[in-house]
């Protein structure tokens, strides 16, 4: 049985607001049930565990269901044969454990091996491989690393490796220097056995947090404990909107080898398809707009005559009236966009002339000015007509009246 648990990353304290930079997205729906490529974001995660093994599943805020209107709909029932949630358990949190604590209550009585996906990356999930290494010499721990630039290297899990062992020699969280481009994906792989006396070698009495990063392997780096698993496969964190709209990028160009069924393809009648677009089956889309190339349309959404839609991901209820433009954007819930208007943002993509580059972590500001962004609309926006809303954030429930550039409309 494999358990992926889908907890925080480094929780502190009391419970936080979820997905707190992914406002204001988040304000409506939990950042894993955050539609990616027309699914919520930790279905890609289900799909890669359900291929290697049976799956519980950890949780935790109860009052955020996984199925029904926000949770996984029928595109996930169909990926499983309409059978719903098979083998998986939820595994709720009272307290923060981080991102350790939720792993050790329950140790798994089969004795296998049990990654651990979290639910804020976005990856083509080689679990099959990492299984493998497994089988072929078994490890207590085994992370996912990829690499990454030397300035971007800082923003995260930073292994120092042996080149031939692949033994983790030193770890280092965040570090304020350059350690390696080895990075950590956030994907691991566990040994029962392994995890057994680390509360007790840890003085983890079994409440408050235990964070694997920091707490566990820290400590066990260099003691034969911890080895790195390197992929050159697709790999981001989605810790914001943009992110995510990256994110859906990569999902949607794997499609093409692991879900074509769900990519929109040209047809008699049918709108104007370039590159990879999803389109929800009921999604009602006019002949003659333009799509993609990475384009995501959620349920019951209105795409009108001559509308232009480029690197943006349209949630479910939205309408988008005759001859409007949209751009690097999300279009939230139940929003509207008048005839002839422009929604617009600026992507933050990683450098394409560096294949080491990674998202950078976003931030709104800078010198007190808003930074050039992806213009994200909030749920159930109303953009009047022939206006242009340029790089900003609109909150939920706003009714514009006029163009707005480089601001948050609160």
């Amino acid at each position: 049985m494999l358990k992926a648990v889908l907890g925080r990353r480094g929780a502190q304290g009391p419970l936080p607001p979820p997905g707190t930079r992914f406002r204001p997205l988040s304000f409506e729906v939990p950042k894993p049930l955050f539609p990616v490529a027309g699914v919520p974001m930790i279905q890609h995660h289900i799909e890669a565990c359900a291929q290697v093994m049976g799956n519980s599943l950890g949780f935790y805020q109860a009052r955020w269901a996984l199925t029904g209107s926000w949770g996984l709909g029928g595109s996930y029932q169909s990926s499983f044969g309409g059978s719903g949630l098979p083998g998986f358990r939820y595994l709720q949190e009272f307290a923060p454990l981080g991102t350790g604590g939720s792993i050790f209550p329950e140790p798994d009585p089969a004795g296998v091996p049990k990654p651990s996906c979290l639910k804020d990356v976005c990856s083509d999930f080689p679990l099959g491989a990492m299984l493998e290494a497994h089988r072929r010499q078994p490890h207590p721990f085994l992370l996912l690393g990829t690499t990454a630039n030397r300035t971007q290297s800082l923003n995260y899990g930073c292994i120092v490796e042996n080149p031939e062992t692949h033994e983790v020699l030193h770890y280092v969280e965040k570090p304020s220097t350059f350690v390696s481009d080895i990075i950590n994906c956030g994907i691991y792989l566990f040994s029962p056995e392994a995890l057994k006396p680390l509360p007790g070698a840890l003085g983890w009495p079994g409440a408050g947090t235990i964070r694997l990063e920091q707490d566990v392997f820290t400590a066990l780096s260099g003691q034969g404990q911890i080895y790195v698993h390197l992929t050159d496969g697709i790999w981001s964190q989605i810790k914001s909107a943009g992110s995510a709209l990256y994110a859906s990028r990569l999902y949607l160009n794997r499609y093409q080898v692991t879900h074509p069924e769900r990519l929109a393809e040209l047809a008699p009648g049918g709108p104007c398809i370039r590159g990879n677009v999803y389109i929800h089956p009921t999604a009602k889309v006019a002949s003659s707009a333009v799509l993609g190339p990475n384009v995501s349309i959620g349920e019951g959404v209105t795409v009108g005559e001559g509308v232009r839609l480029r690197e943006s991901i349209v949630l479910h209820g939205a309408t988008l009236q005759e001859h409007t433009c949209v751009l690097h954007s999300i279009v939230g819930w139940g929003s509207t966009v008048g005839r002839w208007a422009r929604v617009e943002g600026t992507p933050n993509d990683p450098n394409p002339n560096d294949p080491r580059a990674r998202m950078d972590s976003e931030s709104l500001f800078r010198d007190g000015k808003l930074l050039p962004a992806i213009t994200i609309l909030g749920c159930r926006v109303r953009i009047p007509a022939e206006v242009l809303i340029l790089n900003s954030i609109v909150l939920p429930h706003k009714e514009l009246s006029r163009s707005f550039t480089n601001q948050i409309i609160l």
